[in-house]
């Protein structure tokens, strides 16, 4: 999967709005994939979430629509997001240790997966140091049938390229397929954006039930849609990322074998 390197990705307040995506029609253009196709019934989904919520911001809705099928699904936590609001005395680490893996647990929920996340507990903010590490632990929870779904590997956060590079390390291992999900790129990107690799992308049209529990389950991440009165800072997800996440669609950047098997 290539995208040109151009000028870094800066993440900024809000960035591009969501009117500006939608009033793309390259959105509307991409190659369209359905659940079936892009996940076999044989098949198991691992979800590599570098910190709690973005499994949801992700691909929140197709995990709805895999939970009504049985497909079985696995969600791994590989920080416990403690870092989200630094220098804050109500959100501190401590307490994002505790709450936010239950504000992820709670979320699952809302989109049908009872199973609680697997934990790994590395640091937040940290990932770009300990993607090696990452990559052994990931080699001993997936296997050749499972699809594993993660943030994409130039999204623009350290910790979502490290899991990344990771992800594509412990796939490459066990045989197993790799799907990308852009998160932070919609704020830094432009439409039409050569640094995104839209030859490899796909969209996922979701049915009225999970868009609606996936926008639900958002709400479950407490401390990440509320304002830090401590340091007068806005929410984490603010409105923007909340309008993205309520798209009726999903966009993923998967390789090759992907387009093949639907030709």
């Amino acid at each position: 999967m290539k995208a040109l390197r151009l000028a870094e990705p800066l993440i900024r307040p809000e960035g591009t709005s969501e009117e500006t995506w939608t009033g793309w029609g390259g959105l509307a253009r991409l190659r369209l994939v359905d659940t079936d196709a892009l996940v076999p019934d044989d098949s198991r989904v691992v979800v590599v979430a570098p910190h709690p919520d973005d499994e949801v911001l992700m691909i929140g809705g197709l995990l709805v629509q895999l939970a009504r099928k049985g497909i079985p699904v696995r969600v791994i936590a590989v920080t416990d997001g403690t870092a989200s609001h630094r220098g804050s005395s109500a959100w501190t680490p401590r307490r994002l240790q505790q709450l936010r893996p239950q504000e992820s647990r709670a979320a699952l929920r809302c989109l049908g997966i009872t199973e609680p996340p697997l934990r790994l507990r590395l640091d937040d903010g940290g990932l770009a140091k300990q993607h090696g590490r990452l990559a052994e632990r990931l080699c001993g929870l997936i296997d050749r049938r499972d699809i594993v779904f993660t943030t994409w590997r130039r999204d623009g956060h350290p910790d979502h390229e490290a899991t990344a590079r990771a992800c594509v390390s412990a796939t490459r291992r066990r045989c197993a397929r790799l799907v990308e999900v852009p998160v932070w790129a919609w704020n830094w990107a432009r439409p039409g954006d050569p640094r995104l690799p839209w030859r490899d992308a796909f969209r996922l049209t979701l049915d009225a039930d999970a868009r609606r529990r996936k926008c639900f389950a958002m709400q479950a991440y407490e401390s990440q849609i509320v304002p830090d009165h401590s340091t007068g800072a806005g929410p984490v997800l603010d409105a923007v990322m909340l309008q993205r996440a309520a798209r009726p669609f999903e966009v993923i950047f998967s390789g090759e074998d992907l387009a093949r098997s639907m030709s």
